[in-house]
């Protein structure tokens, strides 16, 4: 296993990107998939990647057997189809402002999709990078390494609560020996970014890439993260756990 040094939120670590915006999205309008697919892949993502300090952006999707295959799904998570994740660079306020300069541009010029909702949304500093030692990249090089979908679980922490123990260390381990699991990166609020344009909250997010088809790696996944959350106290909470495929353009049927 091949493994960054930890670091909080905005402090340096071994990785060009230290923060990662997500934003796990529900498309409102049942008709309207194909058509926010379409906006997305072709219009709306590749317009951040000439932003300085966007590293990279790759989007999701929880089919309706990656739906079946959720481990936790809370009430305020329940509905989202995709889950996208921009890599960003410092300094982390100006690409923030950059990317929402973008954003309201774009809005201006009537390119932002309207059927859909954000369930959460936000940026979180890169805590943690790992990558098995069977796909010989760096843990650092993990998200740009080609993959079939994701693992994401996402918990609820008390307030400050941001470090990894010893004993997620070794749920980490656990997980990366799981067959298909290529690497994980850990992600945390960080509490100097806490502000009323998104609903980050205090939430520690761990995204597992995947190179085998993710409702087969799933089931090796489920227990270890059932076996975790069950020891933990009311410090963490996780509130998502499920599966998601890696989406190819012009392949939008899921929901048809």
């Amino acid at each position: 296993m091949i493994r960054s040094r930890e670091a909080g939120p905005g402090k340096p670590i071994d990785v060009k990107a230290t923060y990662g915006f997500f934003s796990f999205t529900e498309v409102t309008d049942p008709a309207e998939h194909r058509s926010y697919n379409e906006w997305h892949q072709l219009d709306h993502l590749p317009e951040q990647f000439p932003l300085p300090g966007i590293v990279h952006g790759q989007r999701w999707v929880s089919t309706p057997a990656c739906r079946s295959a959720r481990l936790v799904s809370a009430a305020d998570l329940d509905p989202i189809h995709y889950v996208t994740c921009y890599l960003m660079a410092e300094p982390i306020r100006r690409t923030l402002e950059d990317f929402f300069d973008l954003g309201a541009e774009l809005h201006r010029l009537d390119r932002f999709h309207l059927h859909r909702r954000a369930h959460l949304t936000g940026p979180f500093g890169v805590l943690d990078t790992a990558a098995s030692a069977r796909v010989l990249v760096s843990a650092a090089a993990v998200p740009y390494r080609a993959h079939r979908g994701i693992y994401c679980v996402v918990e609820e922490l008390v307030a400050g609560e941001s470090r990894d123990s010893g004993e997620r260390t070794e749920y980490e381990s656990a997980l990366l020996a799981v067959p298909g699991v290529a690497g994980l990166w850990t992600f945390g609020t960080d509490p100097e970014l806490m502000s009323r344009r998104w609903t980050a909250g205090t939430r520690r997010i761990t995204v597992c890439w995947l190179d085998e088809p993710p409702l087969t790696v799933a089931e090796g996944l489920a227990p270890l993260v059932s076996s975790q959350f069950d020891q933990r106290d009311a410090a963490s909470r996780v509130v998502f756990a499920g599966p998601f495929e890696t989406i190819k353009p012009w392949e939008w049927d899921w929901f048809d």
